[in-house]
């Protein structure tokens, strides 16, 4: 059974971390966690680039699903390295209401 919206990322992140100790040749979720941070994020980029375009090819079901793709493997990433998909939501929620001027500006300071 598919979760509702609101409780999808928590459940895809539960499940994410329950494939970090399983057998790569059975999971390939498991398979990107041997490949490690470079392995992932090789996966992350090529995931971008196909967003990408379909975004400027202008297909939108292709853009939805190249968008689902990078999330996917953006949350492993994140459950890789033990963070949640919440400190996420918790950045995005501390940057609403501010100018994206305004708020990259300080964080290079």
């Amino acid at each position: 059974m598919i979760p509702p919206a609101t409780n999808l990322l928590a459940a895809l992140e539960q499940e994410l971390r329950q494939r970090i100790g399983a057998d790569p040749a059975s999971s390939y979720v498991a398979s990107l966690y041997a490949k490690g941070v470079d392995g992932i994020c090789k996966k992350i980029g090529e995931e971008a680039t196909e967003t990408v375009i379909a975004a400027k090819n202008e297909d939108d079901a292709a853009l939805v699903c190249e968008t689902a793709d990078l999330w996917f493997h953006t949350l492993v990433l994140l459950a890789h390295r033990g963070l949640s998909h919440q400190a996420v939501l918790d950045e995005l929620a501390r940057r609403m209401g501010t100018s994206g001027h305004a708020e990259k500006a300080a964080r290079s300071k």
